[in-house]
């Protein structure tokens, strides 16, 4: 499938990457040794609200008063992420300005769009691991599927008649649904909301048959029976619903769709400065309130080394290179 889009702001917003990359490098050394001196900047490439912004906001206090400097948020969403990650890369590579980049920044975003305006590993320097939620798999509570065996069996003997819905075509819930009907064999209707909010609401209405969906968004729509929990797309069950089981316990073996942050600085931040931010940031993610805030939304912080992070950027890029090349999810801009 292709779908045709313009994202000329962040044609524009790559022109200058390349420019002055010994000359910033220089710069950045020169200020190595004194790092923090000034205020630390966060960029959340979505909009202000939803789930990376909250994280985002839940971090930065506390990492100001490790760094001992503010730390400050700026949104800058647009083009999927896309628009926020290509700023940073250009950035002075300083450690003043950090991107909260996503499993879409850095991992599905370089499969499915043609053109990103950004590498996501070599613009980049992984700084640490923040934190990982499970996709959920919830169905409309009419549906006669009360497991995920029973949902594939299902699907099987209805091919092309069930719907699912995603956030748009090429996020990370559409390709959750597309490696699912890949490893399940199955065969069902892809349909493209704007968002969380319209796909569920019309699973809750009955006119949707399943999505995969964030844990803070389908959790109180859980808890009050109008929508129906199968599985967890998580390798191990979730301690925000421990007695839920897991989609590859539970008739899928494998299965494993993860939403997740990590924060970056721009290729070329000297070494002393990323280890800085990697040692304070994982004192943040191991205090009792943020794992506390964490929880409450279904997250769980991660923290350790920046390889930790690497690791996952080259594990998702492969993952997800594989699927679209394999559905033909294909978007230009």
């Amino acid at each position: 499938m292709i779908v045709r889009r313009k994202w000329l702001v962040v044609s524009l917003a790559v022109a200058t990457l390349a420019v002055g990359g010994p000359t910033r490098r220089a710069a950045a050394q020169d200020h190595a040794k004194d790092y923090p001196n000034q205020t630390v900047k966060i960029v959340v490439p979505f909009v202000a609200g939803g789930g990376v912004d909250v994280v985002a906001r839940i971090i930065a206090p506390r990492l100001g008063e490790e760094l001992g400097q503010s730390v400050i948020i700026e949104n800058r969403g647009g083009a999927g992420g896309m628009l926020g990650a290509a700023a940073v890369a250009q950035s002075p590579p300083d450690g003043y300005t950090l991107l909260l980049g996503t499993g879409s920044t850095h991992g599905t975003n370089s499969s499915v769009y043609s053109k990103l305006g950004y590498d996501p590993v070599r613009d980049f320097v992984p700084v640490v691991l923040v934190s990982t939620s499970p996709l959920l798999l919830v169905v409309r509570p009419s549906l006669p599927a009360k497991s995920v065996s029973e949902l594939i069996a299902l699907a099987r003997s209805k091919p092309g008649q069930l719907s699912f819905g995603s956030y748009g075509t090429g996020s990370i819930n559409h390709l959750a649904a597309e490696l699912f009907n890949s490893m399940a064999r199955t065969s069902t209707n892809h349909i493209p909301y704007r968002g969380s909010a319209p796909a569920l609401t019309d699973l809750i209405g009955e006119r949707l048959d399943y999505t995969f969906d964030g844990v803070s968004t389908s959790l109180g729509y859980i808890q009050a029976g109008t929508i129906r929990l199968l599985g967890v797309a998580a390798p191990d069950r979730t301690p925000v619903l421990p007695g839920e089981p897991t989609i590859a316990e539970s008739g899928l073996p494998g299965f494993d769709t993860m939403v997740w942050f990590g924060l970056f600085a721009p290729a070329g931040t000297p070494k002393s400065i990323v280890d800085a931010v990697n040692r304070k940031a994982n004192a943040v993610l191991a205090s009792a309130q943020v794992k506390d805030s964490f929880a409450k939304l279904g997250f769980q912080a991660v923290g350790g080394s920046p390889d930790v992070l690497a690791r996952k950027v080259q594990t998702e890029m492969q993952k997800w290179a594989d699927l679209v090349r394999e559905r033909s999810i294909h978007l230009e801009q």
